[in-house]
């Protein structure tokens, strides 16, 4: 690396909402170890807005191709284009054979990941991976960004922020017609990996009601795909707002930190509720919350633990998703009410 310029890193993003604010987490690492780098991530165009939200981040780069596809023209024409960027290092998150095309395209002298499908020659720093020692997707992350015999990041990994904007808050009150005069409740009903991750709706609703009921107005979030879910919420709770395909996800990051406080699934907008700084209640059934826990000292974890648990399967394999179902919305109330204090009862 030139002496006269900051390092210039490629990091290659993972391409779910929720590992993409994991990832953060690297970038931070990587500025505290050198705050002049300069850090590019290539990640779908959906994740753009949410990067311009990371400080850390000077430019996102759309990879142009469909979520599942192979690509290599267009992984191909990337990479060649951004040769001229002389990358000191490259990092990829995914382990798939296809995301380590982009860095050795472009040239990057490092490229640094995890042993996977067959990347050797486009990858020239292969790492094992121990997930016995690593056991966090977070920890996985920032191990990349460390030197090969440095030890691992089981601790002191910095928490993803998400830098919000003020203005936008503000017109999305006005826009929308939300007050935030009294004590404002989000909740996150979906989950984009599937049902088995689904709190039920009937609950979401009769915690919904019971919180209308105490004077606080509650708020939610998710895309077109739950708008239904919510409008069934709304049907049990009136008072409740459905904000579900109405907002964009940089919209979704500031009026979170507008809440007190989110009740959520594990699922990318309970990432993202952690990285905006508002209080969070993550409910988990089929998935484990010590491999992907919510990242922020604010957060609270909901989990029975049950013997079939967690299966990490997208639709209950039992058929009765008991790790959830058994979970009331009284108990879940009561955490958020009687065992915080961050909302007045």
């Amino acid at each position: 690396m030139s002496e006269n310029r900051p390092e210039r890193i490629l990091i290659i993003g993972p391409a779910w909402v929720g590992d993409m604010v994991m990832a953060q987490s690297l970038l931070m690492s990587l500025k505290q170890r050198n705050p002049e780098a300069a850090i590019d991530v290539v990640a779908p165009a959906w994740s753009v807005p949410l990067l311009a939200r990371m400080s850390q981040v000077q430019r996102a780069i759309t990879l142009e191709i469909g979520h599942g596809q192979f690509g290599l023209l267009p992984r191909f024409r990337l990479g060649r284009s951004l040769r001229r960027n002389h990358y000191d290092r490259a990092i990829v998150l995914p382990r798939s054979f296809k995301s380590a095309l982009i860095p050795f395209f472009a040239g990057a002298k490092i490229r640094t990941g995890y042993r996977g499908e067959m990347r050797y020659g486009l990858l020239n720093d292969i790492r094992p991976l121990d997930k016995t020692v690593l056991r966090q997707t977070v920890q996985r992350y920032v191990a990349l960004g460390r030197d090969v015999n440095e030890p691992l990041p089981v601790s002191q990994v910095p928490n993803p922020h998400l830098n919000i904007d003020i203005d936008n808050q503000e017109r999305l009150l006005h826009t929308f017609g939300l007050r935030i005069d009294k004590p404002v409740i989000g909740i996150m009903p979906g989950a984009e990996y599937g049902s088995a991750k689904c709190w039920p709706v009937a609950n979401f609703a009769k915690l919904a009601a019971s919180l209308n009921d105490k004077g606080m107005d509650v708020w939610i979030f998710g895309s077109e795909k739950e708008k239904g879910t919510g409008d069934k919420i709304v049907a049990t709770a009136p008072q409740t707002r459905n904000l579900c395909g109405q907002t964009r996800l940089e919209d979704v990051i500031d009026l979170m930190a507008l809440t007190q406080a989110v009740v959520s699934n594990d699922s990318g907008l309970m990432h993202i509720a952690c990285a905006s700084g508002t209080e969070v209640i993550g409910i988990y059934g089929s998935s484990d919350p010590e491999y992907t826990p919510p990242l922020s000292k604010k957060a609270k974890v909901i989990y029975l633990g049950l013997e079939c648990s967690p299966c990490f399967e997208r639709v209950c394999p039992l058929g009765h998703t008991d790790c959830l179902s058994k979970i009331s919305a009284e108990y879940v109330e009561a955490i958020l009410l009687d065992e915080n204090d961050f909302i007045p009862n």
